[in-house]
């Protein structure tokens, strides 16, 4: 059966995670990381992009990494809560390059416990459609999340059944394919719908976004 014990295991290390990702944030707006000028981060690009997009792109992909390896024992199986999912929800403030960066880091995440090329690509695939959904609908982040959480239920579960039992939800008699894809999305649900949106809102409620404006970020 799901565990309930075990989602209050995660969520409390889930909220570990999202207090030091404010913290961070509060060092940011104090001003203790001597960020460079603007100027020296707006390198142009082929394609358009410059170097703040591949700058936060590459430091959500490290975060989101980072997350799923220290969190490991509760970032894989059949039952899981991968906190780092929280960082979904940040195309919202910070755009597609944090959809990137999420897919990116789910590839390295992915890798470190390898079950096949399977779970590399559409682990990172899910992510960015994932990201790029709550970018989008941004203007309705709750059901942004929503949506997100059920892509990415569907997309792992439809395919991490393969790889894994799947856990007996709830004494419903449910086929193994559905069973995983229910644990995969009530997981990402939590992860992505409740810790993520949590994430955001206590980050606009922080300025965060004001931040970002003002040093040129922009999620349009």
């Amino acid at each position: 059966m799901v565990s309930l014990c075990f989602y209050k295991m995660a969520i409390r290390h889930a909220c570990l995670g999202n207090a030091y990702i404010l913290a961070v944030v509060a060092s940011v707006q104090a001003g203790e990381w001597g960020l460079p000028p603007d100027s020296a981060l707006e390198i142009p690009v082929k394609g358009g992009m410059n170097v703040k997009h591949l700058s936060l792109a590459a430091v959500l992909a490290a975060l989101y990494a980072a997350l799923v390896i220290v969190l490991a024992p509760i970032s894989f199986g059949p039952v899981q809560l991968r906190v780092a999912d929280c960082l979904i929800p940040l195309s919202a403030l910070l755009g597609w390059p944090a959809a990137v960066g999420v897919a990116l880091g789910a590839v390295v995440g992915n890798v470190y416990f390898y079950l096949g090329p399977v779970d590399v690509i559409f682990g990172a695939l899910a992510n960015l459609v994932a990201g790029l959904l709550i970018w989008k609908l941004k203007g309705r982040l709750l059901v942004g999340c929503i949506a997100a959480s059920l892509v990415i239920g569907v997309v792992v579960g439809g395919y991490l059944w393969t790889f894994f039992p799947p856990p007996d939800v709830f004494g419903l008699s449910l086929p193994i394919w559905l069973a995983m894809i229910f644990s995969i999305s009530l997981s990402s649900l939590i992860a992505v719908a409740v810790l993520g949106f949590s994430l955001v809102k206590a980050l606009e409620a922080a300025g965060f976004k004001k931040l970002l404006e003002s040093r040129g970020f922009s999620a349009k």
